[in-house]
Order: structure tokens, then sequence, then C-alpha cells
């Protein structure tokens, strides 16, 4: 795959987007564009399954970039994130060194400790391995369930597009990856990592906007089915319940719902797939019965066409 040039405008950038399934508004096609132009890190921020992820995702393919993913957890560090030395392969080689009689005299010895900590005897992890090679799109994922003091690794490669191996030197992209971080926001994130990044806040989004990205993705499911399940989601976010769907929900409920070949919401069908929409019991308990079928008229009534008004 050949490496495409970057967008040259805001325009280009939303097209850029469309063209990978993502329907972005204006204000966060104008902050990846201008991440892209001005080589920063991009700081996606949101609740889960508002899309962030799926930026990155789309970046790499419209751009023709290879996609590096550090996907971060509690524990994560530097041998799981950056690199590691082989220490196996390290050891042969002494062994062998050693059987050789290469390790007669200090000069040998030297030459051999300096050898054994050679780029052969490094393991790429994902934040070396999108700063080597092809051009990258680096996506370091769910940040804020990484511990704190892991955020300080990530200054130097966040500001320099480079990284510091103490036995090694230092390594620098010949080509800066593009840098995306996402957070779900579950703590916050330091201050630090925040001001060599552009900013955008990535909400759930409107009705016209769900409804496009439902089109693009399912492009067969019936227009009155899909009005009426961003109108019924719709709602849902309005509500009090302890876990809103996102937009991977709202495609994945109106996908079963067309595997069940619904042309339209009814509430027993409702009921029987909210499993593809919700993930926790209480906010399903909540929903079933008359909930459920209050929510599907005000939806059925959201998606109905307005009659034309009399001149």
């Amino acid at each position: 795959m050949s490496v495409a040039a970057l967008p040259t405008s805001v325009e280009e950038t939303q097209r850029l987007l469309e063209a990978g399934g993502y329907v972005a508004d204006r204000a966060l096609a104008t902050t990846v564009h201008l991440a892209l132009a001005m080589g920063r890190p991009l700081f996606l921020e949101g609740e889960p399954g508002t899309g962030k992820t799926e930026i990155a995702k789309v970046l790499a393919s419209g751009l023709g970039r290879r996609l590096v993913r550090l996907q971060c957890y509690d524990g994560l560090d530097l041998s799981a994130a950056a690199y590691e030395w082989n220490h196996a392969r390290q050891l042969m080689a002494i062994r062998l060194a050693e059987a050789a009689g290469d390790t007669r005299n200090e000069r040998d010895r030297a030459a051999l400790e300096a050898g054994i900590y050679d780029r052969r005897f490094l393991q790429e992890r994902p934040l070396l391995a999108a700063l080597s090679g092809p051009p990258a799109v680096l996506l370091i994922d769910e940040l804020d369930r990484a511990d704190e003091p892991f955020e300080a690794f990530l200054l130097e490669i966040l500001a320099d597009f480079q990284l510091s191996i103490p036995e090694l030197g230092t390594i620098r992209a010949d080509t800066p990856p593009i840098v995306v971080l996402t957070s779900n926001r579950t703590r916050e994130v330091h201050d630090a990592i925040r001001r060599r990044c552009l900013y955008q806040w990535v909400d759930y989004p409107d009705a016209m906007r769900e409804r496009a990205i439902l089109s693009r993705r399912l492009p067969g499911l019936a227009d009155t089915l899909a009005s009426q399940v961003v109108a019924f989601v719709q709602a849902i976010r309005a509500g009090d319940f302890f876990k809103y769907p996102g937009v991977a929900e709202t495609i994945d409920w109106a996908a079963a719902l067309s595997a069940l070949q619904a042309r339209e919401l009814e509430p027993v069908l409702v009921e029987e797939t909210l499993g593809a929409l919700l993930k926790y019991q209480d906010d399903i308990a909540r929903l079933r019965g008359e909930e459920a079928a209050r929510l599907v008229e005000a939806a059925k009534q959201a998606a109905s066409p307005r009659p034309a008004l009399p001149l």
C-alpha cells in the first residue's frame, strides 16, 4: 500500500474520514486536520463508544500507513510498551564468544559487552515499532487505564518523536508517526501530556450524524427502521441509565434488527434484542415493559415525516 499525501484542507480531511465510513462534524474534522498539518499528536477524550479509536483506524487506512496500536492497561511498563532486550539471544552470543575464545583479553570483553547491546538484540514493542520502518499511525488507546507514572515515558515521543535507550542511544523516526491518544476519562490525564497534543472532546453524535453513520455502515438498512433506531437510542441517551449505548452499539442493534427482518420497531422485538444495545442488566431491566413501549412510540413519532405546512 502506497503512502498517501496528507489532506490540505479541512474539507479534504472530512472527505478522507467519510471515505473510511467515519462521519465527523466540522469541529472534529478541523482538529484532525490541524494535527496532521502541524505534525502534532491528537488527544481524543470522551465517553466509551463515541468513535475515538475508529479515527486512528480510518486515518491509517485512508493514508496508507501502518496502524501500530498500544492498548493501555493497569501495570503497563516500558518493556511492554517500548522495547525489551532479548536476554536469551544476548546470553547465547556471550556463550558463543567464550567458546570461540573471543573473551581472552580486556579489549575483547569490552567489544563483546558493547556488541550485546546491538540493535539486533532489541525487541520492538509498539512505541519503538512506530518510530521504525515505514510511516505509521500510532494509536495509544485508553491512556487513562495505564498508571500515571507511565505517562512520563510518552513525553519524549510526543514532543520529539524519538526514544532514548540508555544502552544504545536515541532512536529517531525518519518519518514521524501520526499519533492518536484516546481516553475514556476514568481518570485525569496529566497536563504534560495535554500540552504536547491538540485536544478534542468526542461526544455522542446528534440524530442527524448518527443517521448518516448508519447509512454508511449499514447501507441496506430500511430507512424507516434506521430513523426509528436513531430516535430510540437518542431518547435513551437523554434518560437516566448507567451506561449509554455508543455508536458501535447503535450499529450492532440496527444490524441485529435487520437480521431479524424487522421493518420497524415493536416493543416485543426491542425487548428481545436489548442485549445488542445495552450491556448492563439494570439498564435492560429498566427498559422492559411499559418503558420500552413508550420509547418505541416516541421513536416512531420522532422518525415519522412531518406533514407539509399549508401555504
